[in-house]
């Protein structure tokens, strides 16, 4: 966003001056109480978007704006760009208690819960307004203020126009969709960086869901902070993400704990951050955060609005979520583009891209608004999403497997060969052995060598017992644990005596 002559006059891009366009011409063919919701993705430029309508709508209207977050940084980076827009605006918070001055202000930036709270007094009361933009239009905490501005138009602005709440749908306050610019297109024009995207084979079958329709906290510590989990965590770092700059979304305090535990043991340069930091305890870290090359930073969803540190590369989603506007959130926080920063890394350890698609695939937004109980109850479940999951061997790990023609063994197809010809079920998991066996042999010098490579094929057996236990219908975690033990003991076993014939 380049600035002209006048510091007050923006130079806006192609694309937001399109977006104004039908925006203003929505307002100009439409009663002043007809709502409109506008959706452009996390890093278009939203808030360089609303302030130049405000600015506009003032300028044209002579009525007033006013404009709500959900966040106190929002207000204040909201406040900002309005006054570089050349709009004088009043941010109205906790220690605001009346507007004696309102009539030198043509805006207003408030937080929600201040703003109800001053109105609900009648301490406040904001005379001849007209437009009422509401950044992050999503959350549902916005709708106790609708009734205060019956008189007004309500813009909403969001990069993901799906309720927060499945109970209250946006179609019901907004009566149009204006959609922009798609993270594709934003990516092709150079706007943002592209993603590469790596996905982890992880099983979720553990995880409940609670009332508002995601993962419990409970639940997602208790699976992401298992020795299992958080190591297959610090492998995936160490593999993709090793010496970027590094977010780690965690859903729950004790995970992002023990993320840093683990990495802080292992050498990395690592900081915690959850919202019981304090302001100036919040201030360092992210300065250090911004400051530090190799930093990694693991928290919990507090980082997801409100926060812009472009020099991220790698965004790790250590979570499971059934949101898609987490989704878009979390990994738009490493989106920006800068002249030496073309792409970042998205580490998915939550199925999450196997449940939403891809983040820069294109998304039916208007179909998404309008149908939202159809969306919702499509998206995948985890069951389906594992059960399509196929396993790649990593490259580094296929090397250490370079003297063997083929590493490949398909479970579902030999037990289909195996049913057809009337053998026991148990003699396909035998061939797996064997066939693992055989590549840790050719690969080795000694035994101890071949023990150690098949160490490493934890979670190849993991897949495989997995497609397994789908095979004969028998899934439960106990049974597939049992399992996975069994087979490691017998592929050590396998090992020894293959190499004792050999010798």
């Amino acid at each position: 966003m380049k600035s002209s002559k006048d510091t007050t006059e923006k130079t806006l891009y192609g694309y937001q001056e399109e977006d104004l366009k039908k925006i203003f011409q929505y307002l100009e063919d439409n009663p002043d109480n007809s709502n409109l919701l506008y959706q452009l993705p996390t890093g278009g430029g939203k808030t360089v978007v609303f302030s130049e309508i405000a600015r506009r709508y003032i300028q044209k209207t002579n009525k007033k704006v006013v404009v709500l977050t959900h966040r106190i940084e929002l207000s204040q980076q909201t406040s900002k760009m309005l006054s570089g827009f050349g709009v004088k605006n009043k941010i109205i918070n906790s220690e605001v208690k009346e507007l004696k001055d309102q009539d030198e202000f043509k805006c207003f930036v408030a937080m929600v819960e201040t703003l109800n709270n001053r109105l609900q007094e009648e301490k406040v009361e904001i005379n001849n307004i007209g437009l009422v933009i509401i950044d992050e239009a999503h959350y549902n905490s916005f709708r106790k203020l609708f009734k205060f501005f019956e008189e007004a138009v309500i813009l909403g602005v969001t990069a993901t126009p799906l309720s927060s709440n499945i109970k209250l749908p946006m179609k019901d306050n907004y009566k149009k969709l204006i959609i922009g610019e798609s993270i594709g297109s934003l990516i092709e024009k150079k706007f943002l960086a592209s993603a590469n995207m790596y996905n982890y084979d992880v099983s979720l079958q553990s995880l409940k869901l609670g009332i508002n329709g995601d993962y419990t906290v409970k639940s997602s510590d208790e699976l992401y902070s298992n020795h299992s989990m958080l190591g297959k965590l610090l492998n995936a770092y160490n593999e993709i993400g090793k010496g970027t700059k590094t977010l780690i979304f965690n859903n729950g305090i004790n995970t992002s704990r023990y993320v840093y535990d683990m990495f802080k043991k292992a050498g990395y340069n690592i900081r915690h951050l959850d919202n019981k930091n304090n302001a100036s305890e919040r201030r360092d870290i992210l300065q250090w955060f911004k400051e530090t090359p190799d930093a990694i930073l693991t928290s919990v969803s507090i980082l997801t609005t409100g926060f812009d540190e472009p020099s991220v590369e790698t965004i790790i989603l250590n979570r499971a979520t059934r949101s898609l506007t987490l989704y878009f959130q979390m990994i738009g926080r490493g989106s920006r583009y800068l002249p030496h920063k073309e792409e970042f890394n998205v580490i998915d350890m939550g199925n999450n891209v196997a449940r939403f698609g891809m983040w820069d695939a294109k998304v039916d937004w208007q179909e998404i608004f309008h149908f939202p109980d159809f969306f919702l109850e499509n998206i995948k479940n985890d069951e389906d999403i594992e059960r399509e999951f196929v396993y790649e061997m990593p490259q580094e790990l296929r090397d250490e497997f370079s003297k063997s023609d083929n590493i490949e063994f398909d479970i579902k197809a030999e037990y289909k060969k195996s049913f057809a010809n009337g053998e026991k079920s148990k003699l396909v998991l035998e061939k797996s052995i064997e066939q693992h066996a055989q590549i840790c042999i050719e690969n080795a010098e000694d035994v101890f060598d071949a023990r150690i490579l098949a160490k490493k094929l934890k979670e190849e057996i993991q897949y495989r017992v997995r497609q397994y236990s789908y095979c004969i219908m028998n899934n439960t975690k106990n049974y597939k644990e049992w399992l996975e033990e069994d087979y490691e003991r017998k592929l050590r076993s396998k090992i020894s005596k293959m190499f004792a014939s050999k010798m």
